[in-house]
């Protein structure tokens, strides 16, 4: 077990609990990790370039000139790629699949991996609750700062905070933050906690995620 302290909205310890080593306290492995990552901005790639072939380029449907007879090379389509406003031979198309497989239970280590991480650099906070009355982006903000300049001592503020269902209004508020991001707890993965330096969670959320990868 690893004991970490318990803060509340305005940043001051309330507590102190313990974090499940088999969640929290995982051994780096660099290339999982690398692969863990790669695997999931392959999968979310989108295909946008692409290029007409012949068959896709419009009109050509007329042969231009007859076979035999003109003193002039033969030839059945306008669209011919080598001629100017004709398809494209090895160009780009929208049928390339990036994707790639990566087994379950490495994701989910490398997961787990980059959660350690964030115990073992002191970038993790774990808050007691969060209790915001509105959809408030300066409130939202006043108390980020809190926890970013009394915990962390970042002036930069790039924090990443995991949450449960039903708290709207965090959400609203975060989302006009740029260096901010609020995520449901079902959406973790591993690209967006690597990408935002401090991790925010509720003690409630510690407790889901060490039900849910303990075993």
């Amino acid at each position: 077990m690893i004991k970490y302290q318990v803060y509340n909205q305005q940043g001051e310890v309330v507590g102190e609990r313990e974090l499940d080593a088999k969640v929290f306290g995982v051994k780096a492995n660099a290339d999982l990790l690398h692969q863990a990552t790669v695997a999931q901005m392959a999968n979310a790639r989108q295909v946008l370039a692409h290029t007409k072939d012949r068959s896709e380029v419009a009109g050509g449907g007329k042969k231009p000139w007859r076979q035999k007879g003109t003193g002039r090379a033969r030839v059945g389509s306008s669209r011919s790629p080598i001629w100017r406003g004709g398809g494209i031979t090895f160009g780009p198309t929208n049928n390339r699949n990036f994707s790639k497989d990566i087994n379950k239970k490495m994701k989910q280590k490398a997961l787990l991996m980059a959660l350690s991480d964030k115990v073992a650099s002191q970038q993790l906070v774990i808050v007691d609750k969060w209790d915001l009355a509105s959809a408030k982006t300066k409130a939202f903000n006043q108390m980020l700062g809190n926890l970013e300049k009394k915990i962390l001592g970042d002036k930069v503020k790039r924090s990443w905070l995991l949450i449960n269902q039903g708290q709207e209004n965090l959400v609203l508020s975060a989302r006009n933050l740029k260096y901010t991001k609020v995520i449901n707890l079902d959406n973790i993965n591993l690209v967006d906690l690597l990408s935002f330096r401090n991790l925010l969670l509720s003690a409630e959320v510690v407790e889901t995620l060490e039900k849910k990868y303990q075993k």
